[in-house]
């Protein structure tokens, strides 16, 4: 963690009231929201909701509940007590992650604080962000709007006319220093996300029972649940995988904390990432490659992005495209050995310190024009 001074500026970042923070129920959010946390330069406060465990140590978290005498969406009511947490805090910026409406009513109610926002998902699927009219005002209003890929940010721009302030791209990010150490190379194939329609592990496991019987002494993994909790629902889609799942044959692990993720990262050769829907980034596609899996990725949304020639693409949709890809893979050990290599150098894009030194560029930029 970088040492932080009293005489740096004081940056609020603000994350989604149900966005956990904390070993055990952490999404990318929070993850990433932990990894900037020690950009040089700058004094940090994340601003949350109250948790239902312990938070990461070391980091200055303040739990917020949302108003209960404004009418209204969670999301602005819990902006409203943020807003008044802030105006005694005074920041010298605050950057709200991943919600519009949460950015756009704290900037209201601080006109004199610079208010940027990190874009992880589609904005045209959130609330203050859906046409290109509240796209235009939000892009008026805000000091900086950042998305984590070119990808995002055409969805961002759609329909709106050039702006003022242009919409800028901060990657996401992997802290290389936290991966664990290298250990032997297993012949497994690994699909590690939720367990829901959109990320494909219907896919992955469908592909996993026709490549396997062709690969001998493989085995396939799945690590996630519906939700990112231990105690994630047992929806109806994640029973209709655990079965096709026991059929194919493919060991469905069942939730985990992100440390035993990249573990399993670490020792799985082949990664599949089998999106259907377009990932705005692609979090565990670079995951994958800085752990040293080879990559079986869909071309979809900011995956390639991500990935560039570092991996094998295969459609979602075609589970058959997915089982030849882990059929070529699976037979040639010099290939895999090779994407490996070239996936550990595409994630050193995306270390860390790479990235907070871009964000500290933006954040003194920001600063500067208040």
């Amino acid at each position: 963690m970088t040492m932080q001074s009293h005489a740096d500026p004081h940056v609020a970042v603000v994350l989604p009231p149900r966005e956990g923070f904390g070993p055990g129920r952490t999404g990318a959010l929070g993850l990433l929201a932990r990894r900037y946390v020690g950009t040089p330069g700058f004094r940090t406060t994340i601003y949350g909701g109250v948790q239902d465990g312990p938070v990461f140590p070391h980091i200055d978290f303040i739990p917020v509940k949302p108003t209960i005498w404004w009418p209204g969406p969670t999301n602005v009511r819990f902006a409203i007590a943020v807003a008044g947490l802030l105006r005694r805090a005074r920041p010298a910026l605050v950057e709200v992650h991943n919600r519009p409406e949460i950015a756009l009513a704290i900037a209201s109610r601080l006109p004199d604080v610079p208010v940027t926002l990190i874009l992880n998902n589609d904005p045209q699927e959130m609330r203050g962000a859906q046409t290109p009219a509240e796209r235009a005002t939000m892009l008026r209003k805000l000091a900086l709007v950042l998305t984590s890929s070119e990808y995002l940010r055409g969805r961002l721009m759609e329909g709106v006319p050039p702006p003022d302030r242009p919409p800028v791209i901060l990657p996401n990010c992997l802290d290389l220093n936290e991966l664990p150490p290298a250990r032997p190379r297993q012949r497994s194939i690994l699909f590690a996300g939720r367990v829901v329609a959109e990320k494909g592990p219907d896919a992955f496991v469908m592909a996993c029972a026709a490549a396997l019987p062709y690969l001998p002494g493989w085995t396939a993994t799945m690590i996630g649940a519906d939700r990112f909790r231990t105690d994630s629902p047992e929806t109806a889609f994640v029973q209709s995988v655990r079965a096709a799942a026991e059929r194919a044959p493919v060991n469905m692990a069942g939730y985990r904390d992100h440390p035993e993720v990249l573990e399993a990262m670490g020792r799985a050769a082949i990664v599949v990432v089998p999106s259907r829907w377009p990932e705005p980034f692609g979090l565990v596609a670079l995951e994958a490659m800085a752990s040293g899996a080879a990559l079986i990725c869909s071309p979809r949304g900011g995956l390639r992005e991500v990935a560039g020639d570092a991996a094998l693409y295969a459609d979602p949709d075609t589970p058959a495209e997915i089982a030849l890809a882990l059929r070529t893979l699976g037979r040639d050990d010099s290939r895999r050995a090779a994407m490996a290599d070239a996936g550990r150098a595409r994630a050193r894009q995306f270390d860390l310190p790479v990235i907070a030194e871009q964000l500290a560029t933006l954040r003194h930029w920001v600063i500067g024009q208040g």
